[in-house]
């Protein structure tokens, strides 16, 4: 069975320009375990933190993940948060759904997948380092059939141009 895409981890130096800009004078971790399903039935490849931390009610992390993926045309990468984490604390992504597109490989940072979690729950979630918080599943995508997209990603996150 042939696959439609490929984690990575970003570079070293990339992963620690993102982590000094995201956390400062917190050590750099050891990039984190790439993605992977826990069971043959599952769809969702877990993404794992590179730190532990916790998060009250209404608060927010962003969180470098030192992670890229090749995606072949035609499919993305939605992430979501821990079936788990969402049911019993829920903890949500701050854009609901990650949509990682397969030109954001390319992109000048690496194609480095960020994901930024709020605890919108009452209780204090807290998340190990190493410890499985998101997760990622590949769908197809359709186009329409007057569809002319032209433009190329030279950016990172928010390169697109959607909502200017």
């Amino acid at each position: 069975m042939g696959g439609v895409a490929r984690f990575m981890h970003v570079s070293p130096e990339r992963f620690r320009a993102d982590w000094q800009e995201t956390f400062g004078g917190i050590a750099l971790p050891a990039l984190p375990n790439l993605p992977r399903r826990a069971t043959a039935g599952s769809a969702g490849y877990d993404f794992f933190s590179p730190l532990s931390f916790s998060l009250a009610p209404g608060a927010c992390v962003r969180i470098p993940t030192g992670v890229r993926a090749r995606i072949d045309d035609g499919w993305v990468l939605m992430l979501f948060p821990k079936s788990g984490l969402g049911f019993k604390y829920r903890l949500q992504l701050n854009n609901t759904v990650g949509i990682v597109d397969a030109d954001y490989f390319g992109a000048r940072n690496e194609g480095h997948i960020f994901i930024k979690l709020t605890n919108a729950g009452e209780k204090t979630v807290s998340i190990g380092a190493g410890e499985a918080f998101a997760q990622g599943i590949f769908l197809p995508f359709g186009l329409t059939d007057d569809d002319d997209a032209r433009g190329e990603r030279t950016g990172g996150f928010g390169s697109t141009g959607a909502g200017q």
